[in-house]
Formats: structure tokens, sequence, C-alpha cells
């Protein structure tokens, strides 16, 4: 529902708790809220009261324009020398006769796969291998962009990253620039997980730790490198864990406006260590997206991932503050499908992106990974290319 400032008014002075309404209030004036009141909007926040005030966030930047870009996935390997509980996509070392470890060639041959479409991304990331180092990726990154300038290299997680730089005895600035020399443009948000030690301790205790993420990705902006972030809930944290998580990065954003988008990435519980644990419902999505568009007032861009939570769960969300969908991920990406994801082939052509867009009453926008506008699909197109 699009509403306006009067309309916000009259929708919640009437029978609000006192503390909501100031947070409306405060919405309403772009004033940003603490970390009490973001704790409270989880505590007492009811969906509609929750989704109006996101809608009306995200109406405001973006007046109804739903973003995708046509990209692509290379997933090196799921070999991982790290054990975390919530991962059901890699294998450790000694058991990598289970997994996969791609060549050079057939990842350069995965790109060529798309010579003459009008993809405009590639997105690399997987586990992390100890015979891929940084000077492999320094390789292949370079021939990447030898073969296809124009295509935009995003790729590694400050996970993967940390433990390059460490293993080639580089400090954080010397492995960016290495990798940003040889033609590496951005990077994705993952790897953050719960930044809280406590939660961090629990789930993923032998990775890079919550400060070491955010020193990766505040190194990348001051080098002119733009990120993503992300958020995995649904699991032990609580809600002060996921408004500290929130509030870390969103200071991070006042100092170097780097990040691009935030992406919450719910926790799948299929074939992992922590399968114990029972999945939260799709209400409790729809609440953490838009509490986090309400909260992240310095954020533009709020994207569900919808290879994760499923194309009709995704397209519920555009209600609720999201103004992204992510791509065509016109391959297999198998980090989700592994983990129990509805989508266990994600991959949607642009008309399919349009038509779920359309069909909420939203505008379908192609971006290219920095957001630059490409083409707004019209819902009289005839077809759409």
């Amino acid at each position: 529902m699009t509403v306006n400032k009067l309309q916000l008014s009259e929708v919640f002075s009437q029978h609000l708790d006192k503390n909501l309404l100031r947070i409306a209030e405060k919405v309403q004036n772009s004033e940003r809220l603490s970390e009490e009141e973001g704790v409270l909007l989880f505590e007492k926040g009811e969906l509609g009261f929750l989704g109006t005030l996101a809608n009306y966030v995200a109406d405001n930047l973006h007046h109804g324009k739903v973003y995708f870009n046509r990209n692509f996935h290379i997933e090196p390997t799921n070999v991982c020398v790290f054990t975390c509980n919530f991962c059901s996509y890699s294998r450790l070392y000694k058991q990598r006769d289970d997994g996969w470890e791609l060549g050079m060639e057939q990842m350069l041959d995965i790109v060529r796969k798309y010579d003459g479409q009008p993809v405009t991304e590639v997105h690399i990331v997987g586990g992390v291998h100890p015979k891929m180092n940084l000077e492999f990726f320094c390789e292949l990154l370079t021939k990447i962009k030898q073969h296809r300038p124009e295509l935009h290299l995003k790729g590694f997680t400050a996970v993967e990253l940390d433990y390059m730089f460490r293993k080639a005895k580089l400090t954080t600035a010397e492995g960016m620039q290495k990798l940003k020399d040889a033609g590496l443009q951005s990077l994705p948000g993952g790897g953050a997980e719960i930044f809280h030690p406590d939660v961090r301790q629990e789930i993923c205790a032998d990775k890079v730790d919550g400060d070491g993420w955010l020193d990766i990705h505040a190194t990348a902006h001051r080098l002119g490198m733009h990120s993503n972030a992300t958020m995995l809930y649904g699991h032990i944290e609580k809600y002060e864990h996921r408004i500290d998580h929130m509030s870390r990065l969103r200071n991070l954003q006042d100092e170097t406006k780097g990040f691009n988008c935030f992406i919450p990435l719910k926790f799948r519980n299929m074939d992992n260590d922590m399968s114990h644990l029972k999945e939260v419902s799709i209400f409790e999505d729809l609440r953490l997206y838009a509490i986090s568009r309400i909260f992240m007032d310095n954020f533009k861009n709020l994207k569900a991932y919808w290879p994760m939570l499923g194309r009709q769960t995704a397209q519920l969300t555009l209600a609720f503050g999201v103004n992204d969908l992510d791509g065509t991920i016109d391959d297999t990406t198998k980090i989700y499908s592994m983990a129990g994801s509805e989508e266990q082939n994600p991959s949607l052509s642009t008309e399919e992106l349009c038509d779920l867009i359309h069909a909420v009453g939203r505008r379908p926008v192609e971006r290219d990974t920095l957001y630059n506008e490409i083409k707004e699909y019209k819902l009289d197109d005839a077809t759409v290319a």
C-alpha cells in the first residue's frame, strides 16, 4: 500500500502503543531509529504496521521501481577449510572427493557460454580451498577481463578474502589492491552471518570475525570498490543480535557510503549441523524485511534473494520494503538449493522476472551492478528481450 505522511498519521494515531507511534513519527520525519527502537519493532511491531512503514520508505526512495540484473554465477569449489554449523554447501578438504573443484579452463568455459548474451555481471563465490590462492584468482580475473572487458566482476566473500590474504602474507589493503588490479570490481556480501561474537562463536567460530568482515569491506570501499552486505537470520540469534548487526553496517555505511544494498538471508535447515532448528515462518521473513527497510536508513536498496526465499515469497517482500530481486541467476547456483530452499534449479528469464514484478503493481527495471538503470520494462511491452 502506498501512503503519504498525512495518511500515515491517520492510520496510526488512533490505536498505537505510544512508543510505536513515536517510531512512526520518526520515520515520517526521516529521523534515525535507535537500536532500542529497532528491537522494539521486532518485539511489538505487527505485520501491517511494519509493512506500511516499510512501503512508505521504499516508495519515497524508488517510486514503485523494482530492480534486477542479468547475471550468472561461477562457484569454483565447495571444498572448504572452515566448518560453519549452518552450512549445507561445503565439504571439508579431507572429504573433497564428495565435492567439486573447477579448474581455470572450466571456469572460463562458463564465461564463454554467455558470449553474445546480454549479461552484465559474473558473481564468483565458493568454498575456501587451500590450493585456490590469491595468485590463482588474480589469474582467473585477468583472463575473464581479457575475454570480456565489459563484464562486471563481483567476487569473493570476506571469508575467502581473509584466508587468501593471510596465506599470501599480505595486509588487507595490499591484497585488495592486488585483486582490484587484476580486474575485481566489487564484493558480494556473504560471510557476514551475525556479527555478534556470542552468536558467531556458536555457528562459525573458525572463520573471520565480525570486525574482520567489516574491515575488509571498509578497505574495499576506500579503494573505490562497492560491496553488498548480508545477514543470516532465523537460527539461534535474538532480536538484539539482528539489530546490533544492522547497526554496525549502518555505521560503516555512514563512514564509507560503499554498500550497494542489504540482503537478509534466511537460514535453511536441510543437511547441516543445525538441522534440529525449525525454520522461521514467512510471517517472520516479511517482518524482518520490513524492519530492515525501516532501520537501515542509509541503505537505499534492500534485496530479497529469490533463489533462497522462493519466487512467491520474494514477490510478497515487495509489499514490505524490498526494491530488488537480485538477478536472472541464469545457472544452477547451489548454495541454497543444497540447504533445502524452494528453488532447486534457480533460473528465471527476464520475462518471468518482469511478470513477477508487474503482477504486484511494481515497475521492473534492469540495472547494472552499481544500480545504474539500463531499461524499464513496461507492462505493455510485446516481448521482453
